[in-house]
């Protein structure tokens, strides 16, 4: 059997957190298209998360990590980069929303009844329908 030299761990960091260059050259200039690469790769994505799914492999990597776990991640990293990841998502979320935006501004909805009236919710299933019909549509 092979012998692991050293510590595997911190060469793979030290190794890792130093290559932010490469990191930045890789993706302005890749070998495929990963637009292209990932479409192709479609039929595999589908067949792995089937796989995934018979073999509950999520509920098993829950698991295995943890609540404590999770929430010390979420906050070390997430922490640091919410609001930043917010701020620079502004434009993309405000584009994704338009079409929606539209669709709540132009849906017609039936008249309102008193507080508590069952005919209210009749609102909710028309706006629901509305933005659905709109997601459908891509």
């Amino acid at each position: 059997m092979p012998a692991i030299r050293g510590n595997p761990g911190a060469k793979w960091k030290r190794r890792t957190e130093n290559a932010t260059e490469e990191y930045i050259q890789g993706v302005q200039s890749p070998r495929v298209s990963w637009q292209q690469a990932t479409i192709a790769a479609a039929a595999n994505q589908a067949k792995g998360v089937q796989q995934a799914i018979t073999e509950q492999r999520f509920q098993k990597g829950v698991a295995k990590a943890g609540d404590a776990r999770w929430a010390a991640k979420a906050v070390s990293k997430g922490g640091q980069r919410f609001g930043s990841g917010v701020a620079e998502g502004q434009a993309d979320y405000e584009a994704g929303f338009s079409k929606y935006a539209t669709v709540i501004a132009n849906t017609a909805l039936p008249p309102r009844g008193p507080k508590g009236d069952p005919a209210n919710i009749q609102r909710v299933a028309v706006m629901a329908k509305a933005l659905n019909d709109a997601k459908r549509k891509g």
